[in-house]
């Protein structure tokens, strides 16, 4: 199974092939299902990270602390 960047990569390398606008419509179709895939893909992957941050920040009381993710720069 690829990494959460390389299924990120190849998503951005088939939105730029789409975008393009000069496949055929079976081409697009099998690389918009290609797409869809990953982005669900990634989508879970990233879930599941964002309940491992919360597990972490989780008081000793049992209460939360919410907090941002700090932006890339």
């Amino acid at each position: 199974m690829p990494s959460f960047e390389e299924s990120l990569k190849k998503l951005e390398t088939i939105v730029d092939q789409l975008e393009k606008g000069d496949l055929s419509l079976e081409d697009s179709i099998k690389l918009f299902e290609e797409g869809v895939g990953l982005s669900a893909a990634c989508k879970k992957e990233l879930d599941e990270a964002e309940g491992k941050v919360q597990i972490l920040m989780k008081q000793r009381d049992g209460s939360f602390k919410t907090a941002p993710f700090p932006a890339d720069k």
